[in-house]
């Protein structure tokens, strides 16, 4: 069984897409499946990466400076090039190649580019979170929390099967396996370790401001905070340097591969509201969570309202941490009650779930 993977990573687009096909793509490895990438040459890809975990990358060439203008899709600037050259470019990869599914996972592409593509494979998967264009799939996974069938099911054929909420959440295994150990050592609500991860890029320095609200909190004299850095972080410099003028030990990790441990032993977590929210929820990690993009927006509010973690926005990041900060202090119990809320958003085995409606469907 072949499956194809086309997604995008950039300074603009961030490294969430690619992470989450990769994760997929490991739990398909699993079953004896070959998986292949298709990816453009954005300042800031994931190429390399792709590789060193053992897949092929068929490169679609570089960007042309292409804006969007005209389109209908709300992110068609995310492909650097028109919509007509990504399909061509893609077509001239595929040419003398099949596949048993092609999974596409962009938000500037919609049902005319997935058109395009069924003469190279059987069936075609969207993963997508926005629900703001129309998609000729077979299968669809959205794996936000608050998301449901009826939000896709005007934009999609009747015969295309809806993966909707959590329970399918892309999570690499080692989450599960670690799942069970987190949870049980929250219930005292102490507040010691804190790890700060605002994504692959940030773009917008969000880490830095995280550092200016903590240096001017209360803490333990066992506080302590480890930061992760992206591959492609454009401000590590500045964050090293905040980090030696603090007057609590802060450890700065670039390209992390022991995320589901770090945040195992983590207390409480301060980072972007983007994928690794559902990593955070699966060990039950409260969070703090920062909304540094529109697209995040819906996935803080959902777990705001559920109880497992504070939404925060960006302009107003230094002093609301300070305050949160006396709050969970003031109220351990407050941490234990989220880290309850979070652990039943989702148990880890959702890219198992969906890696097998995949092979079955082959």
């Amino acid at each position: 069984m072949r499956v194809a993977f086309r997604a995008d990573a950039s300074f603009t687009i961030g490294t969430g897409h690619v992470m989450r096909c990769l994760t997929l793509a490991d739990a398909l490895r699993e079953r004896g499946v070959e998986c292949v990438f298709l990816s453009r040459d954005h300042a800031g890809n994931l190429h390399e990466i792709v590789e060193a975990r053992g897949y092929s990358l068929l490169s679609l060439g570089g960007v042309d400076g292409a804006t969007g203008q005209g389109s209908t899709i709300g992110y068609a600037h995310w492909l650097g090039v028109d919509l007509q050259r990504d399909i061509d470019d893609t077509c001239s990869r595929l040419a003398s190649l099949h596949f048993d599914w092609l999974v596409v996972d962009h938000y500037a592409l919609d049902t005319q580019w997935e058109e395009s593509m069924r003469p190279f494979c059987n069936r075609i998967m969207a993963i997508d979170d926005l629900a703001d264009r129309n998609h000729s799939v077979d299968l669809l996974l959205d794996q936000n929390l608050g998301a449901a069938a009826i939000h896709y099911e005007p934009r999609v054929p009747k015969k295309c099967i809806l993966l909707v909420g959590p329970h399918y959440a892309l999570l690499r295994q080692e989450f599960a396996d670690l799942r069970n150990l987190s949870l049980s050592r929250r219930s005292e609500g102490k507040l010691y370790r804190l790890l700060v991860t605002m994504g692959g890029v940030d773009c917008d320095d969000a880490t830095s401001a995280v550092l200016d609200g903590l240096g001017q909190c209360e803490v333990s004299g066992e506080f302590a905070v480890t930061v992760v850095m992206g591959p492609s972080a454009l401000w590590r410099d500045k964050v090293m340097a905040k980090a030696e003028r603090l007057p609590f030990p802060v450890v700065v990790l670039e390209n992390a591969q022991n995320m589901g441990a770090l945040m195992r032993d983590a207390d409480l977590a301060i980072g972007s509201a983007g994928s690794t929210s559902w990593e955070r929820c699966c060990l039950g990690l409260p969070s703090l969570q920062v909304v540094l993009a529109e697209n995040q927006r819906r996935i803080a509010n959902a777990l705001s309202q559920a109880g497992a973690s504070y939404s925060l926005e960006r302009s107003s990041l230094v002093t609301d941490i300070g305050q949160i900060m006396r709050s969970l202090t003031e109220d351990p119990m407050l941490l234990v009650r989220m880290s309850v809320a979070a652990a039943q958003v989702t148990d880890g085995q959702g890219a198992e779930r969906v890696a097998q409606y995949i092979y079955q469907g082959g």
